[in-house]
């Protein structure tokens, strides 16, 4: 079960965002804070939920130079404006490129928030239902030791995985994901709600809501009336 600590609101209108996968799979991210820069899109939260970018992990100047203007204005944001990012599989070790966002690590999360005087947790999730060769690898993978061993060969290992990227499949339905959503559940209280993103379907199922993808939906959450909704962007 997640711990329980200091318990903090979502504000009406907060806006969740996840699996945007910018900029291999749509510039719809770039847009969207575009438009919060210009006041065109207003909100109090915006909740980063996980493989915002396809590509992008922290200890690593290279990777950056393809996302400099998303970063740039990101950083911007986010001296006036409330940001969560619970760091995805896609991008990581964060806290160096975004220092006044909160960022959660994949080992903090789920994150405890209440709407409503409900119970709420938030993850990108893949942190429940995943087994042990999967655990090890994330966490081998996201680690500054790891990361600076391989700067020798960073150019080369990130070109050949942003090749990678730009051609993979992301969008599709999930057979059985009933099964699967199912078994996270279990990782938490009956009573609570949980919202994640990771799995690109944009559905509720019983209390879990799996977030809709940005990429393959042009889809995002909004707080309206004390209610999680999706709207496209």
């Amino acid at each position: 079960m997640p711990k329980q600590g200091i318990v903090l609101e979502i504000k009406e209108n907060a806006l969740f965002i996840a699996d945007a996968h910018y900029p291999h799979h749509g510039k719809e991210f770039l847009t969207f804070l575009q438009e919060i820069q210009t006041k065109k899109i207003k909100t109090t939260q915006l909740f980063l939920m996980g493989d915002i970018f396809d590509l992008l992990f922290g200890h690593n100047k290279y990777i950056q130079t393809f996302l400099k203007e998303a970063i740039t204005l990101l950083q911007e944001l986010s001296q006036s404006l409330e940001i969560l990012y619970l760091e995805g599989n896609h991008d990581f070790c964060l806290k160096e490129i975004f220092p006044y966002i909160k960022i959660y690590k994949r080992e903090q999360q789920p994150i405890h928030y209440q709407l409503n005087n409900k119970n709420v947790y938030l993850s990108h999730g893949d942190k429940y239902a995943t087994g042990f060769c999967y655990n090890f690898y994330s966490k081998i993978l996201r680690n500054k030791i790891t990361l600076t061993l391989l700067k020798p060969f960073e150019k080369q290992i990130i070109d050949h995985k942003i090749k990678k990227l730009k051609i993979k499949k992301i969008c599709g339905d999930f057979e059985g994901y009933q099964k699967r959503f199912d078994t996270i559940i279990n990782h938490y209280p009956k009573d609570a709600l949980i919202i994640e993103g990771h799995f690109h379907q944009g559905l509720v199922h019983e209390n879990y809501i799996s977030l809709p993808s940005l990429a393959c939906h042009q889809k995002i959450a909004v707080v309206e009336k004390g209610e999680i909704v999706f709207k496209k962007l």
